[in-house]
């Protein structure tokens, strides 16, 4: 058998791209063209195209097609990011993103934010390791919460990047019943105080556990029954 050679392809003119932007751009039928639409029709990456226009919207206005991307702050992608991450149990592919069952962000929203895939997922690690990440700022508005917060270093909330350590710690499992997201689909996961903060339980890393709403309510209702009893 012979075996030829076959070069790589050539880069794409900016031209091709465009054109097959406005294809696809005709064959949706919309008002605008959204990164989700284009990588379902379009022959060439998303990526691609962010390279060589700098942002999706530049290479939408070289078309002149009508902009309405929603804006989502850092914070929003985050947050998106680290419940599809616990709803699989493991770190997210671009893809998933895409899943309207588990994700509220497309993957397009990450891409325009940071470039590529692999640069969100970096943004995310860094800003869940980063110093305060296991600080609790303690904080106080109403006179109870001034009263608590004498016998308390922390605050009750817990913020986002304590909260995905102790998922993360607990593998995305239900510390009491051993369910997960990525197992039963629709179960929700909580980060529980382990001694209530309400009984001088701090929210700190080792006072925090991992359960799902059921499990959760469940042990509400006990410590409510033994309370009144």
């Amino acid at each position: 058998m012979k075996f030829d050679y076959k070069p790589y392809r050539q880069t794409v003119p900016d031209d091709e791209l465009l054109s097959d932007l406005k294809r696809v751009f005709f064959l949706c039928n919309t008002d605008t063209l959204t990164m989700m639409q284009y990588s379902t029709e379009g022959k060439y990456d998303c990526s691609t195209i962010l390279r060589r226009f700098g942002t999706w919207n530049s290479a939408l206005q070289k078309l002149g097609i009508h902009l309405t991307q929603q804006f989502w702050t850092e914070e929003d992608l985050f947050k998106n990011l680290e419940t599809v991450w616990s709803k699989k149990g493991s770190q997210p592919r671009r893809r998933d993103m895409d899943n309207k069952n588990i994700s509220n962000i497309s993957s397009g929203a990450y891409l325009r934010k940071f470039g590529r895939w692999s640069n969100a997922l970096k943004a995310f690690v860094e800003f869940i390791n980063s110093e305060d990440s296991l600080e609790q700022e303690s904080t106080s508005n109403s006179n109870m919460e001034r009263e608590e917060s004498n016998i308390h270093s922390t605050k009750r909330d817990i913020n986002l990047r304590l909260r995905f350590k102790v998922l993360q710690r607990d593998n995305f499992k239900c510390c009491i019943c051993g369910r997960s997201p990525a197992t039963t689909p629709g179960l929700k996961l909580q980060v529980d105080h382990i001694k209530p903060w309400s009984n001088g339980g701090e929210s700190v890393i080792d006072n925090l556990q991992t359960l799902c709403s059921d499990c959760n309510l469940g042990k509400s209702n006990l410590a409510f029954n033994l309370n009144v009893n």
